[in-house]
């Protein structure tokens, strides 16, 4: 279907493509240049962190320029008579990231490893099921069976998802340090409120009338849930680890500052009784 925007409108769009784009390559920045500040027991979540934004910053690219060549600025407003606009880019984007994000949160935990291989391997096929079901609905008519149909599927991966989280990974926490107990049970509410806009974006064409206002309001939903799901839920990974690694007793090379060694605490605790 070929839309004609406003300026306003088509500009709206590619300024929050632009913003995505600056902002997981100012993540993917950020979370290279503080790699060495925690522990190396944990810098597997921040190389995931990494390659999270890293790749989404890849299809906001690609994702930027499709936009660009789909549309022709005629007469006041752009049509969009070009190159069609590329959806596929984003749920390609979603098939590797998804997955990803979620090994992040399991990773930084540092469960045993046959909970870990469990929660990874469940989680990985959910999400995968989860993106796979929404695209077919997502390409097909907003007012059509299949548009429904596909979303319900995609939906009952997404709940299974929250299931681990809450339920499985909830029992877990319980070997955690308060600090990172805190965290995580925010972490895991951030990531719910995140996800629902997904959702929420999907079902726009159907509940909105006008296609335009639909497509301006489902890439700009789009947009902003993916920097609150890459870059902020990487910099919330970020302070888990930090925290875990300072409850470890762990020190930044050049560091001087007193770490939080538990054992040196109750040895010097135990010399002035």
């Amino acid at each position: 279907m070929d839309l004609t925007l406003s300026a306003g409108q088509y500009n709206l769009v590619y300024n929050a493509f632009s913003f995505v784009i600056a902002a997981m390559g100012a993540s993917l920045l950020f979370f290279l240049l503080v790699r060495g500040a925690v522990a190396p027991r944990h810098r597997m979540a921040l190389t995931l962190s990494t390659a999270v934004v890293g790749i989404a910053l890849y299809h906001y690219v690609r994702i930027f320029n499709s936009w660009v060549e789909a549309f022709t600025y005629t007469g006041g407003a752009y049509v969009q008579d070009g190159i069609p606009f590329n959806e596929a880019y984003r749920y390609v984007d979603w098939i590797l990231t998804v997955p990803l994000l979620l090994a992040e949160l399991v990773v930084v935990l540092k469960l045993d490893k046959g909970k870990t291989r469990s929660m990874l391997v469940r989680l990985t096929v959910a999400a995968l099921a989860m993106i796979i079901a929404g695209y077919p609905g997502e390409i097909a008519a907003a007012d059509s069976v299949a548009k429904i149909v596909w979303g319900v599927l995609g939906t009952l991966p997404f709940l299974y998802i929250l299931y681990v989280l809450f339920v499985e990974l909830g029992n877990s926490l319980g070997r955690q340090a308060p600090g990172v107990i805190r965290l995580l049970s925010g972490l895991r509410w951030i990531l719910v409120a995140t996800w629902t806009v997904y959702p929420v974006a999907y079902i726009l064409p159907a509940v909105i009338g006008d296609p335009v206002v639909a497509e301006v309001a489902r890439q700009v939903g789009y947009s902003v849930a993916d920097v609150l799901a890459k870059p902020l839920f990487g910099l919330l990974i970020f302070a888990i680890a930090i925290a875990k690694s300072r409850d470890e007793g762990y020190a930044e090379a050049g560091d001087t500052s007193p770490t939080l060694d538990i054992n040196t605490a109750i040895s010097r605790q135990a010399a002035h009784s």
